[in-house]
């Protein structure tokens, strides 16, 4: 059991996100100036309240994704972690020097699909919008996911599903703009390969206890 315990010990790790989100709201108001990305596309993409639905997994989404990443390919668990937090941290950065906004439909509560947009808006002002934290993070989900030796193919298609409609949710719920989607993934990209070459060398396979808890079942 004591080295059950040590196994999982590098989870504790998860903790620096919550740290480093206190920013988030700090930076989570207005500053002169305010720039929005708006594009006629967006103005395009409709409102849709059911993905609101997809927009809250993403919070158990990540969680239950790092999780996993640490148990079954430590390597890449510390990969998808520390890609995260630089991601976070240029994301304040650019908050603070660049914040952008995006305007919100009014909302008549009709049903408990709207009343969980109206939550979300009320609990999360409209700033700290480009690049998108949703995004960036899912997508680095997909990143980990198909780098990872510890799931298999279904899995990695579940975890790309699941990413991909938590991504188009930003858009359709109308928290973000399709650049502020762009300019996640583009982080993304750049962050997963510049701390790649990092962890260069070091081959990508499932942990030993999840080999051999595969083996026993």
């Amino acid at each position: 059991m004591n080295r059950k315990w040590k196994t999982y010990l590098p989870m504790l790790w998860i903790l620096m996100i919550p740290a480093l989100n206190i920013f988030y709201g700090i930076l989570n108001q207005a500053h002169t100036p305010v720039y929005s990305l708006m594009t006629d596309l967006d103005a395009a993409i409709p409102f849709m309240p059911i993905f609101i639905i997809p927009y809250l997994i993403w919070y158990p989404f990540i969680i239950i994704m790092l999780f996993l990443f640490c148990a079954r390919d430590r390597s890449v668990y510390y990969r998808t972690l520390l890609s995260q937090c630089i991601g976070l941290i240029a994301c304040y950065i650019t908050f603070f020097l660049f914040q952008t906004t995006v305007d919100r439909p009014l909302i008549m509560e009709a049903g408990i699909l709207d009343w969980l947009v109206n939550l979300v808006y009320s609990t999360d002002n409209p700033y700290n919008c480009f690049p998108s934290i949703h995004v960036l993070t899912s997508y680095l989900m997909i990143k980990g996911a198909v780098t990872s030796a510890g799931f298999s193919n279904r899995e990695r298609t579940a975890v790309k599903i699941c990413a991909w409609f938590i991504i188009g949710s930003t858009l359709f719920v109308k928290q973000h703009v399709l650049l502020d989607v762009a300019g996640a993934i583009a982080v993304v990209e750049v962050l997963w390969y510049w701390v790649g070459r990092g962890f260069h060398g070091q081959r990508s396979a499932p942990t030993a206890e999840f080999v051999r808890e595969e083996n026993l079942s």
